[in-house]
């Protein structure tokens, strides 16, 4: 098992290490997707977020074994990037990985657990924040100061976003999910696609389109029309790609 903690953390290791272990039979579950578990789990008096990244395939075991960082090494070191930055994420603690000499088997990101208010999610679906103004604006003011900072979130939906209501009215914004980043200049098509896999509604692009242009003095009326039509090119990308999967399901059977 190779495993690097953050240098930053002065917490019982051995408790980390004792986790992982037993992460399939202990921890509470917090969100299962198709690919990755998340558990969370008590180490001194604190509440640790352990994300279980799945075994990939055979050719990505030769990949991650020998030629390319992981995704739970990836996330690791992006986090304390993004720190450097000024952006906030959930702090780091290490990271482990499983492997033999002839190929790489499942790896775990670990880090503090944020207790926070909502996801982006809750601003376009059925929640109480459902097309809040004020924290789309200041999602939108968020996403332009990580592409002023060189940051390319390549995973920038609705779920990975964690978002803190502040006492005085103000949010604060946490990154997750952080294996998939580009760092360097973005150019305006980079930067407007980003937002490509947020909101399809046209109020919500409209909101986030002009207080973007406010703050990058691109044309308001251009940043709409693009964020608009990247939203729409990219949902219709999203459903073929479904239906592809649902043809390939049947003629597996």
């Amino acid at each position: 098992m190779n495993e690097v903690f953050s240098t930053t953390y002065t917490g019982d290791k051995n408790a980390i290490k004792n986790c992982i272990a037993q992460f399939d039979s202990s921890g509470k579950n917090f969100d299962v997707r198709n690919r990755n578990s998340l558990k969370l789990f008590e180490v001194d008096g604190k509440t640790i977020n352990i994300k279980s990244f799945k075994k990939p395939n055979y050719i990505n075991r030769v990949v991650y074994r020998f030629f390319r960082p992981s995704k739970a090494e990836r996330s690791f070191t992006y986090a304390h990037k993004l720190l450097e930055k000024g952006i906030s994420t959930p702090q780091p603690i290490a990271y482990f990985e499983k492997h033999t000499f002839l190929g790489f088997g499942n790896s775990f990101y670990v880090s503090e657990h944020l207790n926070y208010d909502l996801t982006y999610r809750e601003l376009i679906g059925d929640s109480q924040y459902e097309g809040n103004e004020s924290i789309l604006k200041a999602f939108a003011a968020f996403t332009y100061s990580l592409h002023c900072k060189g940051i390319h979130f390549l995973d920038h939906s609705a779920g990975n976003t964690l978002i803190k209501i502040k006492e005085n009215g103000t949010y604060d914004f946490y990154l997750v999910d952080l294996n998939r980043m580009e760092f360097g200049k973005l150019d305006y098509k980079t930067r407007i696609k980003n937002f490509e896999r947020l909101s399809k509604i046209e109020a919500h692009i409209k909101v986030t389109a002009g207080s973007y242009a406010t703050l990058s003095g691109d044309s308001p009326e251009e940043v709409y029309e693009d964020m608009k039509r990247y939203a729409l090119d990219y949902q219709m990308r999203f459903r073929r790609k479904k239906r592809w999967k649902k043809r390939f399901k049947f003629w597996g059977k």
